[in-house]
């Protein structure tokens, strides 16, 4: 069975070249360990969603928790899925755009079609937020 996970967790002070380095790991990492999603950073936050195994998604989830780069993590939604959302992306990083009105356009072109609606929203309304 697969499950999918979306979190927020606050991340203040990284640089662009630390969320990249954390892009570039989860996409090695989680190709390792069967486990897709996607990344968004607004320059405070993270939210970020996950899909795969349960066990693997456990163990990853104890690894963002205890991760000293950022905080209070919160899982926002916890779910069986049928199948992948995002099963092409080890780890997707969507750009937030600068206007609001760009970010919900970019995030309309970029997000999967199959998405639930109530994350699409929930990531639609964490990109205007800032």
């Amino acid at each position: 069975m697969l499950r999918q996970y979306l979190y927020l967790s606050t991340a203040r002070g990284l640089s662009r070249e630390d969320v990249e380095t954390i892009i570039a790991t989860s996409e090695a990492n989680n190709a390792e360990n069967g486990i897709t999603g996607l990344l968004l950073y607004n320059g405070r936050n993270f939210l970020q969603l996950l899909e795969g195994a349960e066990s693997a998604l456990v163990a990853l989830m104890t690894r963002i928790t205890h991760d000293t780069r950022h905080s209070g993590v919160s899982v926002l939604r916890a779910q069986d899925i049928a199948e992948r959302t995002c099963p092409e992306w080890a780890m997707k990083r969507v750009l937030i755009a600068q206007s609001v009105e760009d970010r919900k356009q970019l995030l309309e072109a970029e997000l999967p079609e199959s998405l639930d609606e109530t994350v699409r929203q929930t990531i639609v309304n964490f990109a205007v937020l800032n």
